[in-house]
């Protein structure tokens, strides 16, 4: 039963959070006159057009899943550089803003003394929410954080380090299934300290 409803609690949990990233990515890029996201019918909140089918099984089996890569166009961009930056950081920021209104709404008397699994429920999206933006800022092909640091490297390394976007998928394969328990080490500090800001203690 405590497996059962720890399933019932967290598969919302990452679909809200895959979800309002995937959308966020979408809106920005059209807000910044890329067209592609809403041409493609992914300018929308239904999670059926964001999950994608194996990062949705392994929700159920491992408890991590992602969803489907929000389809860009950075040469409709003013600057195509600075502007997949923007885009690939809305994703993150939009976790983090996902989170700390669930922190916010778990400080209000009626949620916050209301029945025990509608306070874990918000607890453990504003969690993976955390877990989420913390995850996708690290520097590795294909994840966000790749987007960003290439803004910040010198542009002879741009291509190169983008480039590596065709094994990066295979990297982070085996650093979940292999390596995680080494990698947790890095990401649980930065996890605990974001949650100690945005959620409360009780």
């Amino acid at each position: 039963m405590a497996t059962l409803l720890e399933i019932i609690l967290i598969v919302p949990a990452l679909v809200i959070a895959i979800t309002v990233h995937e959308f966020s990515h979408g809106w920005v890029a059209n807000f910044l006159g890329d067209p592609t996201p809403k041409n493609a019918g992914r300018l929308t909140l239904n999670p059926l057009r964001h999950l994608d089918p194996l990062g949705s099984l392994l929700i159920f089996i491992v408890r991590f899943g992602w969803g489907k890569p929000m389809p860009v166009n950075p040469r409709y961009f003013s600057n195509p550089k600075m502007g997949m930056m923007w885009v690939s950081l809305a994703g993150p920021l939009s976790n983090l803003i996902t989170a700390f209104f669930f922190g916010m709404a778990l400080r209000l008397p009626f949620i916050r003394f209301s029945h025990p699994l509608i306070v874990q429920q918000f607890f453990i999206i504003a969690q993976i929410s955390i877990y989420l933006a913390i995850f996708n800022l690290i520097p590795i092909p294909p994840l966000d954080g790749s987007k960003i640091l290439a803004v910040i490297i010198p542009r002879q390394w741009t291509s190169a380090y983008l480039s590596f976007e065709r094994y990066g998928t295979l990297v982070l394969f085996l650093i979940i299934f292999f390596f995680w328990s080494s990698f947790a080490k890095i990401i649980n500090p930065v996890f605990q300290i974001t949650t100690s800001l945005l959620l409360p203690r009780w």
